[in-house]
């Protein structure tokens, strides 16, 4: 834009606009001539009192000698003496100037030799004259159109380089080929007149003219001499000649070109076309025409500097207008991409996102909401939109929720089957609480389906059907098959990647809140599979579990932890290691043998370990399992039991087990903080586990607020993604290590 700029100037192509720009920026600059400077006219008083034409020199003389007299500092003619007259009146008028204290200038100029000979003739004044002043071209230079703009600051004549009129007046450089640009804003009527016959009479204050330049030269209509201008209309040529001789007295101007507005003006378009919105655009864009406005007028102001402003004004406009468009189809996109009534994106823009991967597609529809649009209205039935979207935001890790239907939601979920199912979980249990709605409390029946892929439309269905069927979600049939075929073939590749060392050990830190140092940390295993990427556990246990892959997998996950201990031992940390155990494993003899015999060989102090079990492991054969566990437990090992609070744990459980910990399931822990019903179960589950002897962790502590809540209620030990998500041991030992000088 800023090339095509500098091309259209440099061309001419803007030169019309840019002139008619001029006059009303040089109106708005108007101001009177200096008084330096005073004509002598030839007037039509002149002409009428002197009849005879050509004037006798005489008449010049008398005039040269009154102006002398009144000490004047300089006489410059705007009258051709090329040609000789009357001999005596020649020798009286050189004789005139040969006396002169004031400096005299004579006129020079180029004239065409004749009708037929277009050759352009260098006029001088006559020898007998210019052997007594000095020579000044009176050269005009209008423009294309006829007007005249600007004047030269000097031309060749007779091969000899000469200084303007103008810059002979005002003692500026005649610089041959350099024209100036003309101070229109000069009022012509404010420089001082006087008619020539009544200098030549006596007839004026000689006082007003004391140090003054004096320019003579004709006024009269009947002498013609006269030439269009931009502003002040027709001017005798020795006016304009009085207006460049007034420009140069505050410095030569220069003509600058469009460069350096363009490039301001090139940093603005950028600016503009930043603009957020269409508001801040179109304000942005009168700002920049406004101070390019302002960079003009300084230059010529304070610089004397006339810049070509139309180039980087069109360049403005064009921003503006490019600005307008792109806000327009942004505008357009926006309408077309989103929920009219909510502002959430719709299924256009669930559509438009068919290039991203999905592996499920969520819908969740609510149940009854023709009904509950008929109660609410339809405020506050968008509003209830927007807060469901909320919540199911804040619960599927932040995935953007698509508005599909009036009743339907949907997002995407790249995760694993398992992974999904304890999302869902958490989504289905955070929706049991009623929303606020207009000072209503509002409860919303949801439902939840999955569809393979991109199958919105199945996924909808899905999540119909499971509100039919009462149930928290639903798999689309091809959704269900898929995860089948997946399962299947991710199980007969698992024993191959134990032994090819695919399988990683990753730590979660748990802070220590009394003293917020980490003293303990959770193993976790993960699978670097070579087509499928990392893979959680909670992706592959599950089906190890079914497939009796678990034992090999879980002693594998128990000797790297050992490893690791002993290694952060020797370095100086002091952490305890929780290895999690299947509920299968608890009452596996081939496990407690195999394990037993895996501590016996190790250095590690027993202590520094932590049996994690689940509710599930106690409920199948109580006996058996508090059996096991205390086997371990005589050995040092600490039994916890975790993701308390979501399966059917009594009592007497907690009573006859050997545990020394309680871990609190994310799904209560992460909203406790501004959840009631929550904020009681973590309350009354610390105050239990204390009056037991049990310490406690909370699991899913993500945010500041979260882990202050968990300090005023003397909960133990906090674990989350606030405190550090899973990590390699070496990090984990960086991390600890910190942590201690931090609270050292």
């Amino acid at each position: 834009m800023a090339l095509l700029g500098v091309t259209a100037s440099a061309t001419g192509a803007t030169d019309e606009i840019e002139n008619a720009f001029r006059a009303p920026f040089f109106a708005a600059q108007s101001h009177p001539a200096s008084g330096q400077l005073h004509i002598v006219e030839m007037d039509a008083a002149s002409l009428a009192k002197i009849k005879r034409w050509p004037w006798s020199r005489d008449h010049y003389a008398r005039v040269v000698d009154r102006l002398n007299a009144a000490g004047v500092r300089s006489i410059t003619f705007d009258v051709d003496f090329s040609s000789p007259s009357e001999p005596v009146a020649d020798s009286r008028l050189a004789a005139s100037l040969a006396k002169s204290r004031a400096v005299i200038t004579l006129p020079t100029f180029g004239q065409v030799a004749g009708s037929s000979d277009m050759r352009t003739l260098d006029a001088l004044p006559i020898a007998v004259l210019r052997k007594h002043a000095v020579i000044a071209s009176v050269a005009v230079l209008p423009d294309r159109d006829g007007l005249v703009r600007r004047m030269p600051l000097g031309t060749m004549t007779d091969g000899v380089p000469r200084p303007s009129l103008a810059a002979q007046i005002a003692g500026r450089g005649g610089t041959v080929g350099h024209p100036f640009p003309i101070d229109s804003a000069i009022e012509p009527e404010s420089i001082p007149r006087h008619s020539f016959v009544a200098i030549e009479n006596g007839n004026f204050d000689p006082s007003r003219l004391v140090g003054k330049d004096v320019l003579i030269g004709a006024t009269a209509i009947e002498m013609g001499d006269r030439y269009a201008t931009s502003r002040h209309g027709v001017l005798p040529g020795v006016v304009i000649q009085a207006m460049a001789a007034e420009t140069l007295y505050s410095g030569t101007p220069v003509e600058a070109g469009s460069a350096f507005l363009l490039l301001a003006a090139t940093l603005l378009t950028i600016w503009i076309l930043l603009a957020a919105s269409r508001k801040t655009g179109l304000v942005r864009g009168a700002a920049s025409l406004f101070l390019l406005a302002m960079l003009h007028w300084l230059g010529w102001s304070a610089a004397r500097m006339l810049f070509d402003i139309v180039p980087a004004f069109a360049m403005i406009l064009g921003a503006t207008m490019i600005m307008l468009v792109q806000q327009f189809q942004a505008d357009q996109r926006h309408r077309r991409m989103h929920d009219t009534r909510t502002g959430l994106p719709n299924r256009f823009a669930f559509d438009s996102r068919m290039g991203d991967p999905a592996i499920f597609t969520i819908a969740a529809t609510i149940g009854g909401y023709e009904r509950l649009e008929t109660v609410l209205g339809d405020t506050k039935a968008d509003q209830l939109i927007c807060r469901i979207t909320e919540r199911l935001t804040m619960g599927n890790g932040g995935e953007s929720v698509f508005r599909v239907e009036d009743r339907a939601l949907a997002w995407i979920f790249n995760g694993e089957q398992d992974e999904l199912k304890s999302t869902l979980s958490g989504l289905a249990a955070l929706m049991r609480s009623p929303l606020e709605i207009g000072g209503r409390m509002v409860d919303v029946q949801m439902g939840f389906g999955i569809g393979q892929g991109r199958a919105l439309s199945e996924a909808v269905h899905a999540a119909s059907q499971a509100l039919q069927k009462g149930e928290p979600w639903s798999y689309h049939v091809a959704a269900e098959e898929a995860a089948l075929e997946r399962e299947i073939s991710l199980m007969g590749e698992l024993d191959a990647a134990i032994a090819d060392n695919q399988l990683e050990v990753l730590y979660q830190p748990k802070l220590a809140l009394a003293d917020d140092r980490i003293t303990s940390v959770e193993a976790l295993v993960r699978w670097n599979h070579p087509e499928r990427g990392f893979l959680r556990p909670d992706l592959f246990i599950p089906m190890a579990e079914e497939t009796d892959r678990i034992n090999s997998l879980t002693l594998f996950v128990l000797q790297r932890t050992i490893d690791d201990n002993l290694s952060w031992r020797a370095k100086g940390l002091q952490v305890r290691s929780a290895v999690n155990i299947s509920a299968r494993l608890v009452v596996s003899a081939a496990f407690l043998s195999a394990a037993e015999a895996m501590l016996s060989r190790s250095t590690i102090p027993p202590e520094n370990l932590i049996f994690e079990v689940t509710e599930s492991a106690a409920i199948a054969d109580p006996k058996a399992a508090a059996a096991a566990l205390t086997r371990f437990r005589d050995m040092g090992v600490s039994i916890s039991m975790d993701d308390y609070g979501t399966g059917q744990a009594s009592l007497t459980y907690l009573k006859n087990l050997p545990l020394s910990e309680l871990k609190i399931d994310r799904s209560f822990v992460q909203f406790a903080h501004r959840d009631s019903g929550d904020a009681m179960l973590v309350r009354s589950t610390v105050g239990l586990a204390h009056e037991l002897g049990l310490s406690v962790v909370a699991e899913g502590v993500e945010d500041e607020e979260c882990l202050e809540f968990l300090r005023t209620v003397g909960c133990d030990y906090a674990q989350g993604y606030l405190i550090g998500k899973p990590m390699p041991a070496e990090a984990l030992f960086a991390l600890a290590r910190e942590a201690r000088r931090a609270a050292a």
